[in-house]
């Protein structure tokens, strides 16, 4: 695997390398070795599937405070989508700074999101899926979420948003003296 190190600290791209014959492919996607020797101890403790229906879906930007806090491990296995996370640790020299990534089934690109940071996505295709690796428990009191059109973080999402739960919507705008997080 090829873990690149982003401007964001702790956020890294990994691109599997696959092994390619007559019958297909085949890569890892985590091997804990390899992981350690990038300096990540990681203990994945909740696997989640998301299936996304249509083109144009959002989902996010969601965190979970401490102590529940999580490092997620992220991947397309169908379709693509365009991958936001934004720094929302108090301390860091990126604070409030957003990244973005096309994440999908064809190049395998997979995201080590540090705890502290909020996640989201829309799908760029129809029928889009993705696979999470967890270090904590979904806790719901102690989830937290910032909407898209947030004026402080100045999203510029690829494609106009069609579909969007109520939760999503719903969250607050960050104030203008927002904190951050303390891990």
């Amino acid at each position: 695997m090829k873990f690149t190190t982003t401007e964001i600290a702790g956020l890294v791209c990994i691109e599997p390398e696959p092994y390619s014959d007559q019958r297909g492919q085949f890569y890892r996607t985590f091997e804990r070795e390899e992981f350690l020797m990038h300096g990540f101890e990681l203990n994945f403790i909740q696997h989640n599937h998301a299936s996304n229906y249509s083109k144009g879906t959002w989902r996010g930007l969601h965190f979970q405070y401490p102590p529940y806090a999580e490092i997620k491990l992220i991947r397309c296995i169908r379709g693509s989508i365009w991958d936001v996370v934004v720094d929302l640790r108090k301390d860091s020299s990126t604070f409030l700074k957003w990244k973005s990534f096309e994440l999908s089934a064809e190049n395998k690109v997979m995201l080590l999101v540090p705890s502290g940071m909020a996640h989201g996505y829309i799908t760029l295709e129809n029928q889009s899926e993705l696979i999470y690796l967890h270090t904590s428990t979904y806790q719901p009191n102690s989830e937290g979420g910032i909407r898209y059109d947030d004026p402080l973080l100045k999203l510029q999402l690829p494609i106009p948003i069609e579909v969007v739960s109520d939760r999503d919507r719903s969250y607050s705008f960050l104030e203008t003296d927002y904190k951050g997080l303390e891990l």
